[in-house]
């Protein structure tokens, strides 16, 4: 058998700057393809505020007042009714419906607990979505058949009255007793609602949460997020 000569193929060697522009070319479309991936996560949150904040027709108009610019939760730390220190900010991870009132709790105060354990039940299924919140900014003791209408349904908390108001403020001539206040799960002030709320105004304050509700279904669940 002859002997054959061993065939050798000569290939070019890579060329420096088109291995650069190689990687470089990798490296953008990973980048590309990154942005894309956070974009469709947050799509429906955008979506959601979209919805509510810009796209809002004429015959939809909201009955609360919108907060612009939000105001954030402050980084306050309030009290039990047994003195145990509570971080404001663990209220963030669900909406809040939010009354101020003293201690003592006079007539106005008990409509209004009334009217946000009514507003909270009448969301039905979507209720675990919304937390009942009265804020206390004074040292009053509670009485204790006001406490027992509350019961365990609601978050009540004791908070320095000058930090309160630096994040809540009711509308010319009124004092923040007088409304009920709306908070987004980003601890985000966002809405205060009118005054003197009678079964009308209640309605439209339900109709109010509800849309918010529906426009955050895509990314708020029940349930508190972790902090």
């Amino acid at each position: 058998m002859l002997d054959e000569p061993l065939g050798l193929t000569v290939h070019s060697l890579p060329v420096p700057q088109e291995v650069a522009a190689s990687d470089a070319r990798r490296t953008a479309s990973g980048r590309w393809k990154m942005i894309a991936l956070l974009l469709v996560c947050a799509a429906p949150i955008l979506a959601s505020y979209l919805t509510y904040y810009v796209i809002r027709p004429e015959g939809r108009r909201n009955f609360g007042e919108l907060i612009e610019p939000q105001r954030t939760m402050p980084a306050l730390t309030a009290r039990t009714l047994d003195g145990s220190p509570v971080p404001l900010q663990t209220l963030r991870g669900q909406w809040l419906l939010v009354s101020v009132a003293g201690g003592a709790c006079d007539s106005a105060c008990e409509k209004h607990l009334y009217l946000q354990r009514q507003l909270r039940t009448g969301l039905g299924k979507e209720k675990d979505r919304l937390d009942w919140v009265w804020l206390v900014p004074d040292e009053l003791r509670v009485r204790p058949e006001v406490l027992s209408a509350v019961g365990q349904q609601a978050t009540v908390l004791r908070v320095d009255p000058q930090a309160l108001g630096a994040w809540l403020a009711p509308a010319e001539g009124r004092s923040l007793p007088d409304h009920l206040y709306l908070v987004d799960p980003m601890g985000n002030w966002m809405m205060r609602f009118p005054p003197d709320l009678d079964v009308e105004g209640a309605a439209r304050v339900k109709r109010d949460l509800d849309r918010l509700m529906r426009a955050s279904a895509f990314w708020d669940t029940p349930g508190r997020s972790a902090q």
